[in-house]
């Protein structure tokens, strides 16, 4: 079964997320206080929690970041190498496609 970890400070947005997240069974969501790149499958991450990754992100394209539309952040996720990128404003369903892509993602790039 293929994991998301979800690592956000947002309490009420983190549970939220993974609520709706769960309703999947075909995936373990999992909040985290620390994200685990060693684990497989999807990380949804806030910028203190992607701050946490090594340097370089290891695969970047698992990563789902939740960040203020602030430009110095979102460089900082360029820096990264991450691509999938939402505002904190953003609704949650937006945040579910994006972790759906990333799976996605991850997927094709196993074969």
């Amino acid at each position: 079964m293929e994991t998301v970890q979800v690592a956000i400070g947002d309490a009420s947005y983190g549970a939220a997320l993974r609520e709706l997240l769960a309703q999947d069974r075909s995936w373990e969501v999992v909040c985290v206080d620390r994200p685990d790149p060693a684990r497989g499958g999807v990380m949804v991450l806030d910028m203190e929690h992607l701050d946490l990754l090594p340097r370089p992100v290891p695969a970047p394209e698992r990563v789902v970041l939740v960040a203020r539309n602030d430009p110095a952040e979102l460089g900082r996720a360029w820096e990264a190498g991450v691509s999938s990128v939402l505002t904190d404003k953003d609704p949650l369903s937006m945040a579910v496609l994006a972790v759906l892509a990333a799976r996605l993602r991850t997927s094709q790039g196993a074969r």
